[in-house]
């Protein structure tokens, strides 16, 4: 008996198998179709590597939906730092070099071209020294910055001897001036900021001791500074101290410095200041060279007199009390200032209660304007030094002052991401190799992208939506991460092939209704490199939709199932952008 009824069972079965197997069956036909609309397979022809170091064009693979490229003339352009819009705005207190975006009628639809000639950027650490002309072809930094070593035309390409200003004898000797005060070896010292940084060679220099730099500086006179930057693969962005916060949270950054940035810091009741000590963590760093230090012997030289330069000086020293900063080192040109590890006491004794800001999060900074009053101080957070401080759980959790996120939601989030990279590195072989140096990360939570791609040979810029639910950009900076807050229904603040790789994470879900899904791809595409990558992970119906959106803007693409199975909703879109360049007949149409 028991083998006629498992023989039974075995044909039951077998034919109810056949029949689901045929279509007929009304399960397993809806997951064909959806099987067959996703495609989730890996195209041998999805490449990754770069085809175009020296020269010559892929021919482009049309598709029946096509965004048509932009005239030549908008090869570097800037969106919300576009020079024409920005001369309708006053120029007190810098407002005109400020993010100022287009109206929904004024953006552009259609794709940035690369110049004539355009090339891969050469690898780190080679990039940190050298530039192809082509990429960035402007001269006139070599020659208003000639005796200061910022750069040097050489053949086709710029070299970047790795001076500045205040340091023409080059960046690594002026940072060990720095190192013999503060503590720059140890891993202490992670985060640091660059206020006016040029093309940032101390934010280079400085990852040769595992310290990231986030440096901005205006779009302005100095032509393409923050495009040299990041052609050198050193994190920067557009940005400027003037009348709106900076968007970094509170308690960021270890070191902010300033080499002659021209910032009037002295001006504004001291409100500049106050707004590196709000982004200033309890005991960290400022560093102030050239104007107005060591006035007596330069005064002349800034067209100042001795008083007048001396009372800036005094004006920022008193600031400086203000806050709580002591004054630690002064030589030749550079003062160096550290914040108090704990500036309660300091604010209470010296009566600052009314000095202090009313605003309920010190962190809600977007678009909202900078107040000439002082941050209260908080606690001050326990920070474990890098690398350890990379897997410590952040203070903000520790303290429960990210609401809704455990210690165990920040160790879970950890592994699933640790499985994630994990996935990409086996799609795309290349990723966590030199092949990709300058890497954004759209949504990126908890930063454990970032953590888990962790690499001298990379650096991730880690984006948090001003949308999302959850403000986590605080948590990722004590990770010892950089990052910013944006809105991604606006352009960012960076110049067009400034990105290697970009990767997001269920950022069309978090707009769906909010801004249109092809203007978000243009900006995807703006500053994306020709040959670089996109790795998008969504739902299965909201990446079919980006699909088609990316089939008519010269991307190949590929829909892959989730590690977990083809049975999972979400998906994995892998894009490559193709290598192309503006050409005549485009321009003359």
């Amino acid at each position: 008996m028991t083998i006629i009824i498992v023989m039974g069972l075995c044909c039951f079965f077998y034919i109810l198998g056949a029949w689901q197997k045929s279509g007929t069956g009304r399960g397993d036909s809806i997951a064909l179709r959806v099987n067959q609309e996703t495609d989730c397979t890996i195209l041998p022809n999805l490449h990754f590597e770069t085809h175009h170091s020296i020269s010559g064009a892929n021919p482009l693979i049309m598709t029946s939906k096509v965004i048509e490229p932009c005239h030549i003339r908008y090869s570097d352009y800037t969106p919300c730092q576009d020079q024409n819009r920005a001369m309708a705005f006053p120029r007190e207190n810098m407002t005109y070099r400020e993010r100022h975006c287009p109206a929904e009628n004024e953006k552009l639809h259609c794709l940035i071209p690369a110049p004539k000639g355009y090339v891969t950027p050469f690898p780190w650490p080679k990039s940190r020294d050298y530039v192809p002309y082509a990429n960035a072809p402007y001269k006139s930094l070599t020659v208003e910055k000639a005796v200061q070593n910022w750069i040097q035309f050489e053949g086709d390409v710029f070299k970047f001897p790795g001076g500045g200003t205040m340091f023409p004898n080059g960046a690594s000797a002026y940072i060990d001036e720095l190192a013999s005060v503060i503590p720059l070896a140890d891993g202490t010292i992670r985060t640091a900021l660059d206020t006016g940084c040029g093309v940032a060679s101390f934010g280079a220099y400085l990852m040769d001791r595992n310290i990231l730099t986030m440096s901005f500086a205006p779009r302005d006179s100095h032509e393409a500074q923050v495009q040299f930057a990041l052609e050198r693969g050193v994190p920067a962005v557009i940005g400027v101290l003037g009348t709106i916060k900076l968007p970094y949270p509170s308690k960021s950054f270890d070191m902010a410095h300033c080499s002659r940035c021209l910032i009037p810091w002295e001006s504004n009741g001291g409100m500049y200041m106050m707004e590196v000590d709000r982004v200033l963590r309890p005991g960290g760093y400022w560093i102030l060279s050239g104007p107005p230090i060591n006035w007596n012997k330069y005064h002349q030289t800034w067209k100042k007199s001795k008083l007048d330069a001396e009372g800036d000086q005094h004006r920022i020293e008193n600031i400086a009390e203000m806050l709580c900063w002591d004054k630690i080192y002064e030589k030749e040109d550079i003062a160096i200032w550290q914040k108090k590890a704990n500036s309660h006491l300091c604010h209470q004794m010296n009566g600052h209660a009314s000095k202090m800001c009313k605003v309920q999060d010190a962190d809600d900074v977007w678009y909202k304007k900078m107040e000439s009053c002082i941050t209260p101080p908080g606690e001050a957070a326990q920070l474990k030094k890098f690398p350890e401080r990379l897997s410590a759980i952040p203070p903000r959790i520790l303290d429960g002052h990210a609401p809704g996120i455990t210690e165990e939601d920040y160790e879970e989030d950890n592994k699933l991401w640790k499985k994630h990279v994990n996935t990409y590195k086996r799609v795309n072989k290349l990723l966590g190799s030199s092949r990709y140096r300058n890497i954004m990360d759209m949504n990126a939570g908890l930063g454990s992208f970032a953590a888990a791609l962790d690499s001298p040979k990379s650096w991730v810029m880690n984006v948090v939506p001003t949308v999302s639910e959850r403000n986590t950009l605080g948590i990722i900076y004590e990770r010892g991460l950089i990052g910013t807050y944006h809105d991604w229904c606006e352009a960012f603040s960076t110049y067009p092939r400034t990105y290697d790789l970009i990767h997001g994470y269920h950022v069309f879900s978090l707009y769906q209704n909010k801004c249109n899904v092809e203007d978000i791809l243009l900006e995807m595409d703006r500053i994306l490199r020709p040959e670089g990558a996109v790795i998008l992970r969504d739902s299965v119906d909201v990446l079919n939709k980006v699909r088609n959106t990316v089939s008519g803007m010269r991307w190949k693409s590929k829909l892959l199932d989730h590690e977990d199975g083809p049975h999972v909703p979400e998906k994995i879109l892998i894009s490559v952008k193709e290598y192309w360049v503006a050409s005549e007949e485009e321009n003359n149409s």
